[in-house]
């Protein structure tokens, strides 16, 4: 199960996180999410975890959890929406703005 792990302080790291979930389980991967831009990170992550009854205990125990200072928000990832075409947007964009 892929967990989302949000409203982290910046300097969390992963080893911070697989230490705090592999108390519930066998954590397979965490991933601290950065700006592509500056490479700082943007205050969540994804937390990959295979046994699913694992995972949902780690959720329930976790969420609102204090890490660094900040209560933490902890659950189930969604699958990420679909964004619609930049060109279509931007389309959108130029004839609502520019329309005389």
């Amino acid at each position: 199960m892929e967990i989302y792990v949000g409203n982290i302080p910046y300097e969390t790291d992963s080893e911070i996180l697989h230490e705090m979930f592999s108390d519930y389980g066998q954590v397979n991967n965490v991933k601290i999410v950065v700006n592509h831009d500056t490479g700082r990170p943007r205050g969540y992550a994804f937390v990959s975890m295979n046994n699913d009854e694992e995972a949902k205990q780690a959720i329930e125990a976790l969420d609102g959890s204090d890490i660094g200072g900040r209560p933490a928000k902890v659950n189930q990832s969604r699958p990420k929406e679909q964004k619609k075409s930049d060109d279509n947007n931007n389309r959108f964009f130029r004839k609502k703005r520019f329309k005389q």
